[in-house]
């Protein structure tokens, strides 16, 4: 999608769309006006969201990375996934083992587009309709059957979604649905945006969002731990995203010299 392309049929380019502006900030070009208008109002109360949005991308390919080389996971569930963008699941297992089973799940269509244009000349790797909301809709689908075994071991990811379901939407119960559906020695690998520094900017920018297609809803590191429930947490534990196996890229982190706040917890847990 060029950024200024005329949307697809049944895409709304009136209201911000969150996976979008996420595109925005990694310097994508899968966005349109209102997305980079609504991002920028995002980076004037809260510039360091760029960074933090790379940031987050590396902690999941340091963790994917981690999973097939240390953990031996060899299948991936991802939800919600976002739209693609350099350095994917699939293409960072395929690094340490080219028969790295991935399947992406979103219920955005832009994304399930993509995702699936990119994925056309790939094996192993597929892309299905679905919501967190309704993990049971996810598990039963037959396409995703047909690449995931669920008697065998999963890494389960979870990247920056979570705060996009409200408390009602209970995702502790959501995570334990899934925890519940693959076998022990899975894995989970969560990132979430917490208040943990700077709440008042943190709230701001939060606001921007509930003019999009998801609002934000901020969490603390307790809120964030409990959703580990039944899965032993990998050290170093939860903590930012820049401090979680560090390796070059994470060292480079910061900001205009400085470090970042806190707005971001991340880690990975092994179910028990």
């Amino acid at each position: 999608m060029a950024q200024d392309a005329t949307a697809p049929p049944g895409i709304d380019v009136h209201i911000p769309n969150a996976a979008r502006m996420y595109n925005y900030y990694l310097g994508g070009k899968d966005n349109f006006p209102v997305d980079r208008e609504a991002a920028e109002r995002v980076l004037a109360v809260a510039p360091e969201a760029r960074e933090l949005a790379r940031q987050n991308r590396a902690f999941m390919r340091r963790a994917v990375r981690y999973l097939v080389a240390e953990a031996g996971i060899r299948q991936f569930l991802d939800i919600g996934t976002g739209l693609p963008t350099e350095g994917n699941v699939h293409e960072v297992a395929a690094e340490v083992d080219p028969g790295t089973r991935v399947a992406y799940v979103d219920n955005d269509p832009v994304v399930l587009a993509h995702a699936r244009a990119l994925l056309s000349s790939t094996t192993n790797t597929l892309a299905v309709p679905g919501d967190l909301r309704q993990p049971q809709d996810i598990l039963d689908d037959p396409e995703l059957r047909s690449l995931i075994d669920f008697t065998e071991p999963v890494g389960i990811l979870l990247v920056a979604v979570l705060h996009f379901l409200t408390d009602s939407d209970k995702p502790a119960e959501l995570i334990a649905r899934l925890r519940d559906a693959v076998p022990p020695g899975s894995y989970l690998v969560l990132s979430h945006v917490t208040a943990e520094d700077h709440t008042a900017a943190a709230q701001k920018g939060a606001a921007v969002y509930r003019r999009a297609n998801a609002s934000i809803t901020l969490r603390t590191r307790t809120q964030i731990t409990e959703m580990f429930e039944g899965f032993e947490v990998l050290g170093p534990g939860v903590v930012r995203l820049d401090e979680w196996h560090p390796d070059h890229e994470a060292s480079l982190a910061g900001y205009g010299g400085q470090d970042l706040p806190t707005w971001f917890l991340c880690g990975v847990g092994r179910a028990l």
